[in-house]
């Protein structure tokens, strides 16, 4: 978030939120888990975990997080986004609702769907900020990117009803135009993929007093989609930005929703299993009252069902 010139030379108070309209999100903690809302989080028991040594979970965990990292890049969805500031210049708000789809030529695409004019006032969205969005605000850290970071081992927590992994992780250090993530994530013991994360993405960018690009700490939550991916579903932010010229505080919603397998011919395997279909990949035979009719070729845009158990 940055504070836009023309603002940074009036700005001489410390900004404080007034009345949020969208309160009512943070309600759905009211609502079952499938409704995403906050998770119940119990205290942190400081236990190895069961049956592996830290680093083999570790590694099964950054495994999967590249397999379903690129499962998502075969999905599209809804983005929803609401912002809103409130300060010395007045209260304000940013709201963008988009369909992240693929064109044509199956390059990704972001479709607006819902923008009313941006009336923010005491900061204003940077480029880093919408690239965030979609690429850090759901953080993944896989096998690729596993050497980049510190990753300590905190101990095991409920979130609801999934055990968990706690691991604190930071960048071992940051090259130069590189962002990267630095806060806390939480791993199901039974997927072996992150379910939450909380921290902030790093380095802020500071040129001088009057351009300032600062990041908040957020929170993200995963849901299990499709019975087998956790995407995530919600983020929230709640924090103060400390510029030179003062604080200001802002609330943040990010919604993703109506997830859909779009048409692709990836298949994606994880020790030895397709995870596409359940099943071996060796074995592709379909049975003769599953098969499907010659005449019929199948929906690509569908979204996959649900494996035979």
């Amino acid at each position: 978030m940055e504070i836009p010139g023309i603002l940074a030379m009036r700005t001489k108070h410390i900004f404080h939120l007034g009345n949020w309209a969208w309160a009512v999100v943070f309600l759905l903690g009211l609502l079952p888990v499938s409704a995403v809302a906050q998770r119940g989080e119990s205290e942190i028991v400081d236990q190895p975990p069961k049956g592996l040594t830290v680093e083999q979970v570790i590694e099964k965990f950054a495994a999967k997080e590249k397999l379903f990292k690129a499962a998502r890049e075969q999905y599209t969805w809804t983005q929803d986004v609401k912002v809103d500031d409130s300060g010395a210049n007045g209260e304000g708000e940013f709201r963008q609702v988009s369909n992240i789809l693929f064109d044509d030529k199956g390059r990704r695409i972001e479709q607006v769907t819902f923008a009313p004019q941006n009336t923010l006032r005491n900061i204003s969205m940077s480029p880093e900020d919408f690239e965030d969005l979609q690429k850090r605000l759901p953080f993944v850290l896989t096998s690729d990117e596993i050497a980049e970071y510190d990753i300590r081992y905190i101990g095991q927590q409920k979130e609801d009803e999934l055990n968990t992994y706690v691991f604190d992780v930071a960048p071992k250090k940051m090259e130069p135009k590189k962002r990267y993530f630095q806060g806390r994530i939480w791993v199901d013991d039974t997927d072996f993929q992150i379910v939450k994360t909380y921290g902030k993405n790093v380095p802020d960018i500071k040129k001088n007093k009057n351009n300032e690009n600062l990041f908040p700490n957020f929170t993200t939550y995963r849901e299990l989609i499709d019975g087998r991916y956790w995407f995530p579903t919600f983020t929230k932010i709640d924090d103060d930005l400390h510029f030179s010229m003062g604080d200001v505080h802002i609330k943040q919603v990010v919604k993703y929703s109506n997830y859909k397998r779009f048409g692709s011919d990836v298949k994606i395997t994880y020790e030895g299993q397709d995870i596409e279909s359940n099943k071996q990949p060796q074995d592709k035979q379909q049975s003769p009252q599953n098969a499907p009719a010659p005449q019929t070729p199948p929906d690509k845009n569908a979204p996959p069902q649900k494996p035979q158990q």
